[in-house]
């Protein structure tokens, strides 16, 4: 079978101020692949993202992007064909919905905004229900309303599904602030991308919305690795005692082929 494009990050490590926040991490992340990386606050997560992206140079390792070392690219090339939704999205200026979907163009703009950019800038709040927000003011809206129109964005980044050009989608927490409705709904348009080909890494808190959705699953604890596989590979007692502390059990999701966790009541 051919290689897919992918991801690749070599023995990652990462200090800052002396501390070790990431400590010998790989992993890859193929196209058409969702992977869900979770663990406990302070895991590292975010960080392991940003490096992923290219937003933060490792202490040590090495990521790779389509066989490229990810500091060949320049910023254009890497905005072309991979989106981050970050954990934070901060916007204060009084730009309309649309504005703010149509930063997500930028890469592909040459002049000013075409028709086509604009109606990407449509079918991606389409796609996350946000077309009723097209004409409202940003500073406006709730704060899941806003994290659905800055998912928008990142969609409308690397909307277009040309042959040839692998996509790369990360997102950062985006089911925060969003009622369980809408955390579905983010995870299917993930689940889509995914099964359109794109390369989809989520850093997610339910561990039940990862085994339902996800391909693979990465564990992160105190900056390391603690399993990575298939949800029924990674999701069993043993290693969520171990990644998060906590006592579960393990049934049959009534709806999918997948584990279903069951947290037990503290003592």
């Amino acid at each position: 079978m051919e290689d897919r494009p992918l991801i690749e990050a070599r023995d990652i490590a990462v200090e800052i101020h002396a501390r070790r926040i990431l400590d010998d991490v790989s992993l890859t992340l193929s196209a058409g692949e969702l992977l869900a990386v979770l663990g406990p606050n302070g895991a590292g997560k975010s960080t392991l993202r940003k490096v992923l992206c290219g937003d933060l140079e490792p202490s040590r390792g090495s990521v790779l992007m389509n066989d490229r070392n990810l500091s060949d690219w320049s910023l254009p090339e890497r905005a072309r064909v991979r989106a981050v939704l970050p954990q934070d999205s901060t916007l204060n200026f009084p730009f309309t919905v649309t504005e703010v979907v149509l930063m997500g163009r930028a890469p592909h703009i040459r002049g000013t905004e075409s028709a086509c950019d604009y109606e990407i800038a449509r079918a991606a709040l389409a796609a996350v229900d946000g077309a009723h927000l097209e004409g409202r003011l940003y500073p406006t809206l709730s704060g899941g309303e806003r994290q659905r129109v800055h998912l928008a964005r990142a969609l409308a980044q690397i909307w277009e599904r040309e042959q040839n050009r692998a996509r790369y989608l990360f997102l950062d927490e985006p089911t925060a602030n969003l009622d369980p409705a809408h955390q579905h709904k983010t995870l299917k348009i993930a689940r889509r991308f995914a099964d359109e080909g794109a390369g989809v890494l989520i850093i997610l808190h339910d561990l039940n919305l990862a085994a339902q959705y996800a391909d693979r699953v990465l564990f992160l604890k105190d900056g390391r690795a603690t399993a990575c596989g298939t949800p029924p590979e990674v999701f069993t007692p043993a290693l969520i005692r171990e990644t998060f502390d906590v006592e579960a059990s393990l049934v049959a999701h009534p709806f999918a082929a997948r584990p279903l966790i069951v947290w037990r009541a503290g003592e």
